[in-house]
């Protein structure tokens, strides 16, 4: 059973042994800003953040190794699934099979390769790339000698596990195949099962990695600057936090500045500017109208075309009794984009006009769930995807994507860019530092303690 920690934050009346808190193991939060003292954690334990409860480290047994080798399998399986064929379908005499690729190749030839470069880039090459950085770093430190750019591709984790959907694509294909399933009979080729144990496999790999041990790995850890004091927020303290590596960097006179160990730009906290998040909240809107109003795709049987809009393909199961596929469509494609977009606005609003409508952890939960959930949507586009990939009958049946497809993706990719761009450390302005009186803090002894990262 994992154990939980909280980080280590001085009570008042442990305020002068403040001097005694190493300065190498101090976080700030990103998502308070406190600055905490990190406890001693053996495996299976995670240290969080006693303010606002988010999750600091998270440590396992043999990382390493761990990760080398769910890194390989997933490569293994990712392979696979490119090689044979990933799905296929008969209707008297009249079938087509497909592989994983075909998806975008397919949308490319059809006039759509932004929407084809989406689906690629989400399923097949940026996992990749995570798995082949993951690889290439933990043999390194199984080596006790870091390969060559290990700093710079342990930088490009961070920014490419957000945008790895093939958990949401097996999600897109089971939709796609019950749409098909109605009027035809469904092959699934070995493709389809290798892909759906890369999807976990992949899911396993990324809640493999602290990125805590794996910098410290790399690079060790440089102190924090002289008198950081947990307890208090880092930018009341000329300090920001690294949102990569975690290093507590002392904030630049110009207040721009990189990070001391693995040389990301750092981003202070500079009070509430939600101009950036607005704008794209904005961008959204606009494509969105569009990805509703237009058809998504198109369908074409015995010579006659009939266009679907997105509340039409959820009108459509409905029709066909087929409830538990169109509550999934509906909520994907209606239900979570609207909602994160009122969340965002109302996380905005709230946090620029200092209303208390919501406790801040409650909004700091809202935020998370907010944040989790806008990769979800884009089940809809890979739906298409695949329908237009594996129905290509000519005039007696096939699938072609409609203008609204390329709508619905830029929405799904500007509300999660929207999501990154919010700072939740506003949340929190002007909250007092101290930890709620009912979440405990870890004795001071083993909070000055230096934890083995080995």
């Amino acid at each position: 059973m994992t154990e939980h920690s909280t980080a280590f934050l001085p009570g008042p009346a442990s305020r002068h042994r403040r001097h005694s808190v190493s300065r190498r193991r101090l976080r700030a939060c990103h998502e308070c800003d406190l600055l905490v003292s990190l406890p001693p954690l053996k495996a299976g334990e995670k240290a969080q953040c006693p303010r606002c409860g988010h999750t600091l480290v998270r440590r396992h047994a043999n990382p390493a190794e761990r990760s080398l080798a769910l890194s390989l399998a997933t490569l293994v399986t990712l392979g696979l699934s490119v090689a044979f064929p990933f799905v296929g379908f008969d209707l008297s005499g009249i079938g087509n099979r497909i592989e994983l690729t075909s998806t975008a190749s397919t949308l490319i030839g059809l006039h759509q390769p932004l929407v084809a470069l989406c689906v690629l880039l989400t399923v097949i090459v940026l996992p990749a790339i995570y798995l082949c950085s993951v690889a290439w770093l933990c043999l390194g430190i199984l080596l006790r000698r870091p390969l060559p750019r290990s700093r710079q591709i342990a930088r490009t984790l961070r920014h490419v596990t957000p945008w790895m959907m093939a958990d949401v694509f097996v999600i897109g294909t089971l939709v796609s195949l019950i749409k098909v399933m109605g009027m035809a009979h469904i092959e699934l080729g070995l493709s389809f099962w290798t892909f759906c144990a890369y999807a976990l496999l992949l899911l396993f790999t990324t809640q493999s990695i602290d990125s805590d041990w794996l910098w410290f790995s790399l690079d060790r850890e440089p102190m924090a600057p002289e008198g950081a004091r947990p307890g208090l927020t880092a930018a009341e303290q000329g300090l920001v936090g690294c949102h990569t590596c975690g290093l507590v960097n002392p904030i630049a006179a110009s207040g721009k500045g990189r990070c001391l160990r693995c040389d990301e730009p750092l981003h202070p906290y500079r009070g509430v500017r939600n101009q950036a998040t607005l704008a794209l909240l904005a961008a959204s809107l606009v494509m969105y109208l569009p990805a509703n109003l237009y058809p998504i795709m198109v369908t074409t049987s015995l010579g006659s075309s009939l266009p679907s809009t997105i509340m039409g393909g959820v009108l459509l199961f409905v029709q066909h009794g087929d409830w538990p596929i169109a509550l999934i469509i509906f909520t994907a494609s209606v239900l979570v984009p609207v909602s994160k977009m009122l969340a965002l606005l109302w996380l905005c609003y709230v946090v620029s006009r200092r209303q208390d409508s919501l406790d801040r952890l409650t909004r700091i939960r809202l935020y998370r769930v907010t944040e989790f959930i806008g990769r979800w949507s884009m089940v809809d586009v890979f739906v298409v995807a695949i329908l237009v990939a594996l129905i290509r009958s000519g005039s007696l049946m096939s699938v072609e994507p409609g203008p609204a497809a390329l709508a619905f993706a830029a929405v799904v990719v500007l509300t999660m860019l929207a999501a990154m761009v919010f700072d939740p450390r506003a949340i929190w302005a002007g909250a007092a530092a101290e930890p709620p009186s009912d979440r405990p803090s870890a004795g001071h002894d083993n909070a000055c303690k230096e934890p083995d990262h080995a």
